[in-house]
């Protein structure tokens, strides 16, 4: 039969529907046409060509966004680079935002076989260096390839694509080169075209996370958030530091970006406990999480932050709407308002879940686990 004589293409049905921007958080449907939501709610029911049922328990969010992750499908593209429609769409994560994987000088080639091949959706954080993770070594360890110009005016010429700068003041990433003077250039190149940053910052004391901050500005991004260490969010005292609250209320962000080294508990749980939880949640998900067991995704990273003592609800917003706003395309992705595109997430809880920090510290809890997504009204899994 053709979809013309139905009033959608899709309906999915759950028994608890949650969007903070649609208002909801309840029993419901939601109807897709033409990749497009034509309804959402709790009154929703209308003719479609295909309907889901989802079991009870299980939660229907927006299609998620990962704010920090590593998309890339060349095969000499980024070190840490995955196939996203893989790793990651399957997972519940139709948006991504690239951190670093394109600088300015492979970012054409990027563009054409990751973006424009991929199903799911990317964005990008242009590398401040001019190769983004291409090879072995650091990606700014040539202070030559740190160009200010050649970085604006790549983003310049392509600003619908690219979000923003990426920069990380790791001296894993940084090499031998000053981590004030890349930090600079960072800001330089951002400055000039009125873009944000995403700054993974130092974590040694020759470069305090006090003197990082201070250099933020409104919008831009502290990914890491989380991690340990004697430079992290949580000072000597126990407290989330002074600077960090100063940040945030000049409009600075603060992102989880979990990876393999940035979440402690001890700092999460202290953070979130003294009023100051992750405005997102993001994996850091790259090449050594492949075959993970359990797999890394959004869905359990999100799970550790409830564990951790963040509201449900809000954990899901940090997933979805929030950094939806952040990239700009908050109208399109990680909604369930009528006019958006039909992303879909269903989640679904494991209450034997394993639920561990990157030092491998684990704590009960459970976890939520994707079992349907949609991409733009299209069954990705489940069904």
């Amino acid at each position: 039969m053709s979809t013309h004589t139905h009033a959608a293409d899709l309906l999915v049905r759950a028994g608890r529907i949650v969007c903070r921007e649609a208002g909801l958080d309840g029993p419901g449907a939601v109807a897709i046409r033409r990749g497009r939501i034509v309804a959402s709610g709790p009154e929703v029911d209308i003719p479609a060509q295909q309907v889901v049922e989802l079991p009870e328990g299980d939660v229907l969010l927006p299609g998620l966004v990962d704010l920090h992750a590593h998309p890339d499908r060349r095969a000499n593209g980024s070190r840490y680079g995955v196939d996203p429609d893989r790793e990651l769409l399957p997972r519940g994560t139709t948006t991504v935002l690239s951190q670093g994987d394109a600088g300015s000088s492979d970012w054409q080639a990027y563009k054409s076989a990751t973006i424009g091949l991929a199903r799911t959706r990317i964005l990008v954080a242009l590398n401040i260096g001019r190769y983004g993770e291409q090879g072995e070594k650091p990606a700014l360890e040539d202070r030559a390839a740190v160009d200010v110009d050649r970085c604006a005016r790549a983003i310049a010429r392509d600003a619908g694509r690219i979000w923003g700068i990426a920069v990380n003041t790791s001296r894993a990433v940084t090499g031998t080169n000053d981590p004030r003077e890349i930090l600079d250039r960072a800001l330089q190149a951002a400055n000039a075209v009125e873009v944000p940053i995403m700054l993974g910052s130092r974590r040694e004391a020759d470069v305090p996370l006090d003197e990082q901050l201070a250099l933020l500005r409104e919008g831009d991004i502290l990914t890491y958030c989380f991690a340990g260490g004697p430079e992290s969010l949580i000072g000597e005292d126990g407290q989330v530091r002074a600077s960090a609250r100063a940040a945030r209320d000049r409009g600075v962000i603060f992102d989880v970006g979990h990876g393999m080294m940035s979440f402690d508990w001890s700092v999460a749980e202290a953070a979130i406990a003294q009023g100051f939880p992750p405005d997102t949640i993001s994996t850091d998900q790259y090449r050594r999480h492949v075959g993970s067991d359990p797999q890394h995704d959004l869905p359990r990273t999100f799970s550790k932050l409830i564990a951790a003592g963040m509201p449900e609800a809000d954990a899901f917003h940090a997933a979805t709407g929030r950094p939806a706003d952040l990239i700009g395309i908050a109208s399109e992705v990680g909604t369930l308002r009528v006019g958006g595109i039909g992303d879909l997430c269903a989640v679904r809880w494991n209450p034997d879940g394993r639920l561990a920090d990157t030092q491998g510290v684990t704590r009960p809890g459970g976890c939520w686990e994707p079992v349907f997504v949609a991409l733009a009204g299209d069954l990705v899994t489940g069904g």
